[in-house]
């Protein structure tokens, strides 16, 4: 296949990734394939379906390794399903009648676009699957080829999305300088939500870190009221399992009664389906984003376990703090830059002999680094509660096992 222009989006919710693999994708293609052209579609779908894009300049060429130090994406987002006709005619991105899918194959041939390279995660590379499914039943030759962005490492069948451990290191520290809220007050609750929707990975994995940056890198004076167990975690709960309050709030008031304070980490998708049901008793009308899903800042996970936990301990004061947007808006990691850069340079080279998928570690092919073809690529993969760092973590802190794994069948 000849590849004279490519372009790139990203699209759905920031991660620590987006900046950067827009860095690696231009910096590679300028070392491979110096010849051909390159823009970015503003705004993810939306600028693809509006016609808008920025062209990639010999001056950005030369300094795309710049952009691998930024969090945030170059080009901008936005949440666009291009099956969902009716929220595309709604917000004004297609006429009435028109097809999205067509509209955006139309303007990807009008441009000239020969691959078009998708960031996101599941919604976005689903949607590209798609559109891919679309430009390959209609005659259109050009392909897609994505990269797997999501902070909450839930796409099957990819091992490890891209900008995942910088979100997770990112929330540690974040949590290591709000946990001194506690101090502000007698019996203390503070609750720390993390972002995940489905999947409890990046709660799991925002604690594991948090527990190894207070063994390693702080130090405590007891003699004089700074002690380890205030700044610790108490307990940590994902999507994945169920959580039996009455249990939990025997151990954790002991806790309480003890040290003044708790400190729980709680994903923002946990508890959902019985928070909805509340809702729904109540006659509340729970908004939906343009997938279809649940719009969790109005579902308020974060202060339904406050509210909660909080009559349950007796606390004086309960906080309920967030770091999604802190850590998902973050530059990568030096773990993350790595497999970013991997990433990114397979992706040009898949393009370049005109292999389409999403590139990602393929976990159904012994996590070899491929092109995972689209009709596999399937959001909801949940996080392994068995996972051997996470019960160690567990143990540690006293909470038992999930009662309850979710299993979610490819």
């Amino acid at each position: 296949m000849a590849v004279k222009k490519v372009a790139f989006l990203t699209a759905g919710g920031l991660a620590p990734c987006l900046s950067s693999s827009i860095g690696f994708l231009i910096d590679t293609y300028t070392k491979k394939a110096p010849e051909v052209e390159m823009i970015g579609y503003i705004n993810g779908y939306m600028g693809l379906l509006k016609g808008e894009s920025i062209p990639v300049t010999p001056e950005v060429r030369k300094n795309a390794l710049l952009l691998t130090q930024h969090g945030g994406s170059p080009i901008g987002n936005s949440r666009v399903k291009l099956t969902n006709v009716k929220d595309c005619v709604k917000r004004g991105l297609v006429k009435e009648g028109e097809d999205p899918l067509k509209v955006a194959a139309d303007q990807l041939v009008k441009d000239g676009v020969d691959v078009l390279h998708t960031i996101g995660g599941d919604d976005t590379n689903t949607t590209a699957a798609d559109l891919a499914a679309y430009l390959a039943k209609n005659n259109y030759k050009l392909i897609v080829v994505g990269l797997p962005k999501t902070i909450d490492n839930d796409v099957y069948p990819i091992k490890q999305s891209l900008g995942a451990y910088t979100a997770a290191e990112e929330g540690a520290k974040f949590f290591a300088n709000v946990v001194k809220e506690n101090s502000a007050n007698p019996r203390s609750l503070i609750i720390h939500e993390v972002m995940g929707r489905n999947c409890g990975w990046l709660t799991a994995f925002t604690a594991i870190y948090y527990t190894k940056l207070l063994k390693r890198r702080i130090k405590f004076l007891p003699e004089f009221g700074l002690t380890r167990e205030r700044q610790s975690i108490h307990a940590v709960y994902v999507p994945e399992s169920r959580v039996n309050f009455a249990s939990e709030a025997e151990r954790l008031r002991k806790i309480m009664d003890k040290y003044d304070c708790v400190n729980i980490f709680v994903s923002e998708g946990a508890c959902v389906k019985e928070i909805i049901k509340e809702m729904q008793k109540r006659g509340e009308e729970i908004p939906m984003d343009a997938f279809g899903h649940p719009r969790l800042d109005k579902v308020n996970v974060g202060q339904w376990f406050a509210k909660r936990f909080g009559e349950l301990l007796g606390a004086e004061k309960t906080q309920v703090f967030k770091s999604g947007y802190f850590a998902r808006s973050a530059a990568p990691c030096k773990k993350d830059l790595q497999l970013i850069q991997l990433c990114a340079e397979k992706a040009v080279e898949c393009a370049l002999a005109g292999v389409g998928g999403v590139i990602g570690k393929d976990e159904d092919h012994h996590n070899d680094l491929r092109a995972c073809e689209f009709e596999r690529i399937k959001g909801g993969k949940p996080f392994n509660v068995r996972n051997s760092r996470f019960r160690k973590l567990l143990v540690s802190i006293g909470q038992p096992r999930p009662r309850k794994t979710r299993v979610v069948k490819k």
